[in-house]
């Protein structure tokens, strides 16, 4: 009666490990194939958030191209976009440059469309230097950001 029990229990745990390992597979290639941050982060280089939309406006005048999004009664201002960060240092530099802090935040975004539009200009801001090409770059970056913001 011993030896049978321990049969039972000993192909009761072969059985259990064996299906165990195949609803973690299972389970393992679901949430790696659908990765909730690593691939939709991008960073954005935010000046400041502001209460005030006066108060944004007048301590922003002197920064173009900026995107503003208002969001919960508040006015975050975005001065870059990118998914590298040595094109964030770049940009960051910048405006620092300029007297701005330039803070940077890990945002998800899920348009693919500026994603793959997003990958082209970071090749191009990585390959230049020239001041006016980094802010020619940025400006079309923001501006289509805006764009997938107002689809949205």
């Amino acid at each position: 009666m011993v030896i049978i029990m321990n049969k039972r229990f000993l192909l009761f745990l072969v059985v259990a490990i064996i299906l165990g390992t195949f609803i973690g597979h299972y389970f393992y290639n679901e949430t790696n194939a659908k990765s909730v941050f690593a691939d939709d982060d991008f960073i954005f280089l935010q000046q400041g958030v502001y209460t005030n939309k006066e108060n944004m406006e007048e301590n922003t005048k002197r920064i173009d191209p900026k995107v503003v999004v208002e969001e919960d009664n508040k006015f975050y201002v975005y001065v870059g976009i990118t998914k590298e960060k040595k094109n964030a240092q770049k940009l960051k530099k910048f405006y620092e440059k300029m007297g701005y802090d330039i803070y940077e935040k890990s945002i998800p975004v899920v348009s693919s469309e500026f994603k793959n539009n997003l990958e082209q200009f970071d090749m191009l801001l990585a390959k230049t230097t020239k001041e006016e090409e980094i802010i020619s770059i940025n400006e079309v970056i923001l501006a289509n950001y805006e764009q997938t913001l107002q689809k949205n």
